[in-house]
């Protein structure tokens, strides 16, 4: 699985990481519904630190399509609601 973070990069990322990070996601949807700013900015840094662990950086010279994106690591609350679809940011 290929996943994109908005102004860093690439990373391919095995599916059996898939639960963990949804789990992280599950924790950024709450933040953003409730419109928690201070348990958004920790869902958030979480879920991308977590992304960053679990994923292996491509090339910047290796051009794939991403099976999703992050939103970077500056993106506000309103910015991240916008993006959320019914399954969060980690489709699963």
């Amino acid at each position: 699985m290929i996943v994109r973070i908005m102004t860093e990069g690439q990373l391919e990322i095995s599916e059996d990481k898939l639960d963990h990070l949804n789990e992280l996601d599950a924790d950024l949807e709450t933040a953003v519904a409730t419109g928690d700013e201070a348990g958004f900015r920790r869902a958030m840094s979480a879920l991308l630190d977590a992304v960053r662990a679990a994923g292996t950086p491509l090339a910047d010279d290796v051009l794939v399509d991403s099976d999703f994106i992050m939103p970077p690591p500056d993106a506000t609350l309103a910015e991240v609601r916008e993006l959320l679809s019914d399954d969060g940011l980690i489709p699963g």
